[in-house]
């Protein structure tokens, strides 16, 4: 058996993992004819189980229309499933989706003015802020004279950005 046919026999069985694996084989063309439509069949089957990656999948295609026509309400729907598990792409696409204000439920149209967005997007990059961090504990060590320095370059920075 080829890895093409182990991978659709456990899709077909409902493995997420393999009905995503064959999503992004349709989606891309990888051994087989690129296929849109089922592409989105494959991801939808992984989403509706759960599978993060392939909720984020599922909301790319209806960002771009591919395979369906384009919906952002439904993108939003996905991105936002994959992002409450904590799949940063899918948080980043979400801060993406609010800043923009598509997909973006009309009652939260005045709440999202990049404050949601901002948020998301914090999230996203919640795992590079961390190694920065601790970086910078590592660096400065006890030395808080160096913190207060950090604390004001911080300060300059983001007061250049508000003006």
């Amino acid at each position: 058996m080829t890895d093409l046919q182990l991978t659709r026999a456990r899709a077909e069985q409902g493995d997420a993992e393999a009905q995503n694996s064959l999503g992004v084989m349709y989606d891309h063309g990888l051994g087989v004819p690129e296929d849109d439509a089922e592409a989105v069949t494959w991801y939808r089957r992984a989403a509706e189980q759960g599978l993060a990656v392939a909720q984020f999948n599922l909301g790319w295609m209806y960002a771009e229309g591919e395979g369906v026509p384009r919906d952002y309400v439904e993108a939003m729907t996905w991105f936002r499933l994959a992002a409450e598990q904590g799949y940063a792409p899918a948080q980043g696409n979400l801060g993406v989706m609010y800043d923009n204000g598509r997909g973006v439920p009309p009652a939260e149209l005045p709440a999202a003015d990049h404050d949601m967005a901002a948020k998301a997007r914090l999230i996203a990059a919640a795992p590079d802020l961390l190694a920065a961090l601790k970086e910078l504990v590592d660096v400065v060590g006890g030395d808080f004279h160096a913190l207060d320095k950090a604390r004001a370059v911080i300060a300059k920075a983001e007061g250049r950005r508000s003006s």
